[in-house]
């Protein structure tokens, strides 16, 4: 069983790379490649320096889960591929124990962010609106309601997901350091 050390380890080597690119996301709606993919890097570094070559196979499993995780979303086009990258070095972060209630805290926190950002008009309702009422609307203009959209690369309309990931991610240790202090 690991110790409390290595999960405080990873927060302390987390929380300010997280927060720096929280602050990137919610300003630009980009995550740059050069901290998400260093990120991942750094991710695997501590995982291979902590555990050796075990805990490296670790952290790419985990890693792979999480890009498996987003693939689809990302393929989409609701997810972006600063995302994606943000995602699988937060996995190789927390590695195959815990990605499972990693990717559950980050889908959590996604909807409250979202949810959030909507209350608080800082992202586009009119695309939330529109989907609502092509299923619940059987009276409505799809063609016109389509038309009447905002584009889709309006920066109004997406939701900085880094955050829910962020979120998900230091919930994901904290809640890891709790189980083990008992």
């Amino acid at each position: 069983m690991p110790n409390i050390t290595w999960t405080i380890l990873r927060i302390a080597l987390l929380a300010p790379w997280l927060a720096v690119l929280c602050w990137k996301d919610l300003r630009t709606r980009l995550l740059p490649n050069a901290w998400t993919l260093g990120g991942l890097a750094a991710g695997l570094i501590v995982q291979f320096g902590w555990g050796g070559v075990a805990g490296l196979v670790d952290g790419l499993e985990a890693a792979g889960v999480c890009v498996l995780f987003l693939l689809i979303p990302f393929l989409v086009r609701a997810a972006g591929a600063g995302d994606l990258k943000m995602l699988a070095a937060c996995g190789a972060f927390v590695g195959m124990r815990q990605v499972l209630l990693l990717l559950l805290s980050v889908s959590f926190a996604g909807f409250f962010v979202a949810v959030g950002m909507l209350v608080t008009r800082k992202v586009g309702v009119a695309r939330l609106k529109h989907a609502f009422r092509l299923l619940f609307d059987w009276r409505y203009d799809r063609a016109a309601g389509r038309a009447a959209l905002p584009p889709k690369e309006d920066e109004g309309n997406r939701v900085p997901f880094g955050l829910a990931i962020a979120i998900g991610t230091l919930a994901t240790l904290v809640l890891e350091g709790i189980v083990w202090v008992r």
